[in-house]
């Protein structure tokens, strides 16, 4: 598995892949985003399995990068991990295509919780 893990702190970035790593997670490749224009970039270019994307970065905002990502005709998995987790949040995520919003704190088991029925 490849995944693209989107924040613009790049503390956020470790947190996020060590709670992959401690969810069982510990094989898959992680590319690294910065911003929301990077993240685009790197999902134009790669073949990736998953992107894990904060919602506010600069450049461009996650739900900027998953409404580009559908235009283009993208089917990656998407999801969210982001500190607002509002139903109406949730619910822009969902109608745009992601596939889950975790709301930060989390912890392994929250990782875990919404990828492994994604993951079948």
């Amino acid at each position: 598995m490849k995944v693209l893990v989107a924040d613009d702190s790049k503390v956020m970035r470790r947190i996020v892949i060590r709670a992959l790593r401690q969810a069982g997670y510990d094989g898959w490749e992680v590319v690294e985003a910065g911003d929301g224009a990077e993240a685009l970039r790197i999902a134009q270019r790669e073949q990736l399995d998953l992107i894990l994307t904060d919602w506010n970065m600069p450049e461009l905002s996650g739900l900027d990068v998953l409404n580009a990502l559908r235009a283009s005709g993208s089917t990656v998995p998407v999801g969210f991990v982001t500190s607002e987790g509002s139903s109406q949040m949730r619910q822009l995520a969902e109608d745009s295509g992601a596939q889950f919003l975790i709301a930060k704190p989390f912890t392994a088991e929250t990782f875990r919780d919404v990828l492994e029925p994604l993951l079948g």
